[in-house]
């Protein structure tokens, strides 16, 4: 079930956010090894990092995900939700 302001949400949640990073850097990370492939000998390390920050962009996903931001929780304020 969707919360009632999931716009607002979707625009300021720091989940959406860091999933948003970690799906951008997974769609970088086999440019890159393309690009390396064929211009210059593969960095392992750069392969690494990017993995790297990748992980640690999906922690960070599920713990923004945990904690309440009051601005956008979804909370009704005490309100029933509307019958759409």
């Amino acid at each position: 079930m969707l919360v009632n302001n999931w716009r607002v949400v979707m625009k300021h949640a720091w989940s959406i956010r860091f999933m948003v990073l970690a799906l951008l850097c997974i769609i970088i990370e086999p440019i890159y090894t393309f690009v390396a492939a064929t211009w210059v000998a593969k960095n392992i390390y750069i392969q690494l990092a990017m993995s790297a920050i990748t992980g640690l962009l999906a922690v960070a996903a599920i713990i923004a995900r945990i904690f309440v931001q009051q601005k956008v929780s979804g909370d009704l304020n005490g309100k029933p939700p509307t019958e759409g």
